[in-house]
């Protein structure tokens, strides 16, 4: 698995949003029920912070990840999509992937601010799994403490769709999945700030987390 943009986010609590925020509690939850800023539609998962250092938009980015263990240089990909096309565009960039893949379900339902628990299932069909994904579609959207992870380890591709439902994507060539994005809508952005790099509230509910129980049960792997 490809590294996480642990280390480009910056998740704060309500609690905290509170602490920073000078105005009152009507004008936060004012704030927490906007979903969309222009022709851009937040998931239920995430909302920006209220000083909104960073105003969510669709687009996407090139970035290179510097692995600290390898000293390798990953290229990568970032994309943020407007929620209506947010998780048909995550299925269509699986499709560069293969037919076999693995997949980890990662989960902070225990631990919100803390790391992420991950749920590893090897060798799945990928019509199996986008039929199952279709299925959870609501829960994967919109629960801010759950993301999934899918590759092929035999040509180190991987497409990411976090806890920020922020879309990363790794492997050669970075075109098969920016001719995707294009196709979509999405469009390169070099200065384009996401979502995750700046203070943000991550949202739940019980529902989402017995749902993704129901899903890694489903793929066949176990909480």
């Amino acid at each position: 698995m490809h590294p996480q943009n642990d280390d480009l986010k910056k998740i704060q609590t309500a609690r905290g949003l509170r602490k920073n925020n000078p105005s009152n509690e009507q004008h936060l939850e004012e704030h927490l029920a906007v979903k969309r800023y222009g022709n851009f539609l937040l998931t239920d998962a995430i909302r920006p912070s209220y000083s909104l250092p960073v105003i969510p938009k669709q687009g996407y980015r090139h970035e290179v990840y510097n692995d600290p263990k390898s000293g390798k240089e990953l290229p990568l990909v970032m994309a943020s999509a407007s929620s209506e096309i947010l998780f048909s565009v995550f299925l269509d960039l699986l499709n560069p992937l293969g037919e076999i893949v693995d997949v980890i379900l990662e989960s902070s339902h225990m631990n919100a601010e803390g790391p992420h628990e991950d749920l590893y299932r090897s060798h799945i069909d990928m019509p199996i799994l986008k039929s199952k994904l279709w299925d959870f579609e609501e829960m994967l959207l919109n629960d801010g403490c759950c993301g999934i992870a899918v590759m092929n380890p035999g040509n180190e591709c991987e497409v990411q769709f976090d806890e920020h439902k922020m879309l990363v994507m790794y492997g050669e060539p970075l075109s098969m999945y920016t001719e995707i994005l294009h196709e979509h809508g999405i469009h390169l952005q070099n200065e384009i700030q996401f979502i995750s790099e700046a203070d943000h509230v991550h949202t739940s509910k019980d529902e989402f987390r017995s749902q993704f129980s129901e899903l890694a049960y489903s793929l066949g792997v176990t909480l």
